[in-house]
């Protein structure tokens, strides 16, 4: 789908307190770890992955996952997602937000090129909260400053735009605290951490499909 707009992502530098930061990590080292995933492993097990399989998904994704669904973690990030949806224009209907995904990334992981909606909404007749929904606006909060690793820069690929190979590096996410949102369907990578560990939190938030 292409939605024209003028922003592809709108961010708040440094926003997140770093004590809230240092909470969401300690928070999220609570929880056993997991390998990251696709939508194409998602109904695999992943502890009888096979050597092929694993290679083949550590080639779009590997990072190490864990998730969180603390009510002091969206009361702190919620502000901040109904006013970069206000300010960049988008001006989506949502109403629910997923689990947040406490992502950690230590040397060589990395997540390349993908989009976070898909091509149909959720089918989930018993939870109404998911229930013929889509993601419609997804949120990176950047839990440790950039001088504490090197490489996992965030970049963007708004494939819409007149030259579909554009690149924008989101230097904003540099920052510890800083709150990067950004419509679903706008593609996006994580390049691969080269020396310390990034960590992030990420958070999609769900509407009915577009009409």
């Amino acid at each position: 789908m292409s939605i024209n707009s003028e922003y592809s992502y709108w961010y708040f530098k440094g926003a997140l307190s770093e004590k809230f930061c240092d909470d969401v990590i300690a928070r999220g080292k609570e929880e056993k770890e997991k390998i990251a995933v696709t939508g194409k492993y998602e109904k695999i097990d992943l502890d009888k992955l096979t050597t092929p399989q694993e290679t083949d998904l550590k080639k779009v994704r590997d990072s190490n996952i864990g998730w969180l669904s603390d009510q002091w973690i969206y009361r702190g990030i919620h502000p901040y997602i109904h006013d970069a949806n206000k300010n960049a224009g988008w001006n989506f209907d949502w109403d629910f937000s997923e689990a947040c995904q406490f992502t950690k990334y230590k040397t060589n992981q990395h997540y390349d090129w993908h989009k976070d909606s898909w091509g149909k909404p959720h089918d989930k007749p018993n939870d109404l909260n998911y229930h013929s929904k889509i993601r419609k606006l997804s949120v990176t909060c950047q839990l440790t400053d950039s001088s504490e690793y090197e490489g996992g820069e965030l970049e963007f690929q708004p494939r819409d735009k007149e030259d579909p190979n554009i690149i924008l590096p989101c230097v904003e996410a540099n920052t510890k605290g800083s709150i990067i949102v950004f419509p679903s369907h706008i593609w996006h990578r994580v390049k691969p951490v080269t020396k310390g560990v990034r960590y992030s939190l990420v958070v999609w938030s769900l509407g009915y499909p577009f009409k």
